[in-house]
């Protein structure tokens, strides 16, 4: 395993490798509430598919039936035979079984799909796993109790294993068994390295990949030299890693690919690089992953909008947090409570087009809902008022609502729409 360093043991992975940046028209607001990363409706999807189509003439087309039990039954054939886990292992294997220089790049996609599930290539980034996909080898070992490595021989490889079992007998009388995932051999030097224990086989047929020691050394040793540590007060407490998108230059940069949980906060307000633009929408994704609570993320976002500089970037990763995410405040009232007083704020700075966008994107993302409040005599308090209406030229809503009343009790929000 590749151990790592233990000041980043506490640091969360948020590899993406981004192979392809969205670009955003000039016309487009700075602060859209549309997200780069792809999170459309169904309907906005249907909607663009429907104008694509227009109207299509279908006339003269020759008539065929469908839907016939026959086709139903090879269709159903179809989905059996693409659903079996065995046939993706069939194209990975066709994939291993090429030497290094015939893979292609859908090939080295392949390998990376797969390999990316096993506990080996779990600490290591994506560039890495690209690279050692492009230069294993597959080797099968078919007979169990088949010696791989024998005590003191000098190791010129990396082992990974994809099938099988194997046991590692030490010297000293304990043994050690690996099996899918796990691997062995050398560590990432070019100092000679020999084995200490008996490696062998448990059951037949036992699969493996090799990565020569030339090949994982320089892998690794250069992706050590393309990353940057970010120190605070002696401590590391976040790792950024040098990528290209393609071979002209242009487009290069540093992706985060760790930090510890209040660095990943703080870098939402960063500039960020043209091989890592979707950071917020990635953030807002996983944050559940590695903070206790939303509130974390929005008590820091409100401290950050009193500063001038920062105040449009902070609007921004609102609205994409709303636009995308609307369920983490519809359901939560400190996050409903943290959504009106970000509002009151863009009030009182007079944020009006700001304003308008979140308004916008709350009325889009909210969902219908019944709420019954019941009341001990018609003359009893309804905890609640209501703006709007005919002569205000717009339709009902709920304009405040008494903390802690029945009407809060039964759901009832500021801002709905009755």
């Amino acid at each position: 395993y590749l151990q790592l360093p233990a000041d980043l043991t506490k640091m969360h992975l948020t590899d993406n490798p981004h192979p392809q940046v969205t670009h955003v028209p000039s016309s487009q607001s700075g602060c859209s509430i549309a997200s780069d990363s792809g999170s459309s409706s169904l309907s906005d999807i249907y909607q663009a598919t429907e104008s694509e189509m227009g109207d299509v003439d279908l006339t003269g087309l020759p008539e065929a039936p469908v839907d016939s039990e026959d086709e139903e039954e090879e269709e159903d054939e179809d989905i059996d035979r693409t659903s079996d886990p065995l046939l993706g292992r069939d194209v990975v294997r066709e994939c291993l079984e090429k030497e290094p220089a015939d893979k292609t790049d859908d090939d080295i996609e392949q390998l990376l799909e797969f390999m990316h599930q096993l506990p080996a290539f779990a600490n290591m980034t994506m560039s890495v796993r690209r690279e050692l996909c492009s230069v294993m080898i597959f080797e099968v070992v078919e007979q169990a109790g088949a010696i791989i490595l024998e005590d003191g021989q000098e190791l010129d490889s990396w082992y990974v294993i994809l099938n099988g079992t194997v046991e590692i007998s030490y010297p000293d009388g304990k043994s050690e068994s690996l099996c899918m995932g796990n691997s062995f051999g050398i560590t990432p030097s070019l100092e000679k390295q020999y084995m200490n224990g008996v490696v062998r086989t448990k059951v037949d047929d036992c699969q493996f990949v090799c990565i020569a020691q030339q090949d994982y050394w320089r892998i690794l040793n250069h992706v050590e030299k393309n990353t940057h540590k970010v120190e605070e007060e002696g401590e590391i407490v976040m790792v950024k890693e040098h990528r290209e998108l393609d071979r002209s230059g242009t487009r290069k940069g540093h992706i985060v690919i760790k930090a510890t949980p209040e660095r990943l906060i703080m870098h939402l307000i960063e500039e960020h690089s043209i091989v890592d633009p979707t950071y917020i929408e990635d953030f807002l994704l996983t944050y559940r992953t590695f903070l206790t609570s939303p509130l974390e993320v929005g008590n820091k976002l409100l401290e950050w909008f009193t500063v001038d500089s920062l105040r449009d970037k902070v609007t921004r990763v609102v609205l994409l947090w709303v636009n995308n995410h609307f369920n983490d405040f519809e359901g939560d009232p400190a996050m409903t409570r943290f959504l009106e007083e970000f509002e009151k704020n863009l009030e009182d700075t007079k944020m009006k087009g700001h304003l308008r966008l979140l308004n916008i994107a709350c009325a889009a993302k909210a969902k219908w809902r019944q709420i019954t409040l019941q009341k001990p005599s018609r003359d009893s308090p309804l905890f609640f008022s209501l703006l709007g209406g005919s002569n205000k030229g717009f339709g009902i809503f709920v304009e405040t609502v008494e903390t802690g009343s029945k009407a809060a009790e039964a759901g009832l929000k500021r801002g709905d729409q009755v």
